[in-house]
């Protein structure tokens, strides 16, 4: 009886580790990308691990670099940018996870502030030797489309949508 219960509060614990580790991976997105640590971003990735934004599909962490020292991105930064993703709803199976949020880039222009894109997140994520990384992320602007919908209701609780990556 001990023993089993000893096993389910592992089992337990260990869900919330890797939940809490998976939303500190996804939080981390943001100040980096802010900061221009292009190296740091792309290592949030697998090696050949997909970041599918309109108009942007990188398939591995080189593409992933150089979108972070892209001009677009650097004149971005370089203006005052906040990208903000959170709260994550986050679901493990084992060594894969799936996580689905919202997002908002916040920009600085003419002395003030102001949201210039909200998104929705759809992240598949994988456990490597070196913790958890994303293997894939499709980004849609929440501009009413049924896509960027469908990627917030891409939970792992039974209702699943595998999104595409076009809309």
């Amino acid at each position: 009886m001990l023993e089993e219960r000893l096993a389910a509060l592992e089992s337990r614990l260990s869900r919330v580790e890797d939940e809490l580790a998976i939303t500190r991976l996804i939080a981390a997105y943001g100040p980096l990308v802010d900061a221009g640590a292009a190296r740091a971003v792309a290592e949030l990735w697998t090696e050949d691990g997909e970041y599918d934004v309109e108009g942007w599909h990188m398939r591995d962490r080189s593409q992933i670099h150089a979108m972070v020292e892209s001009p677009a991105h650097q004149s971005l930064i370089a203006a005052g940018s906040a990208h903000f993703l959170g709260p994550v709803h986050v679901t493990v199976h084992g060594d894969a996870a799936e996580a689905v949020c919202e997002s908002l880039l916040v920009r600085h222009r003419d002395g003030r502030f102001s949201v210039w894109r909200a998104g929705a997140n759809h992240f598949r994520l994988a456990r490597t030797t070196s913790g958890w990384r994303i293997d894939r992320r499709v980004t849609r602007a929440l501009d009413g489309s049924e896509h960027a919908r469908g990627l917030l209701r891409a939970t792992a609780d039974g209702a699943a949508e595998e999104p595409a990556t076009a809309p």
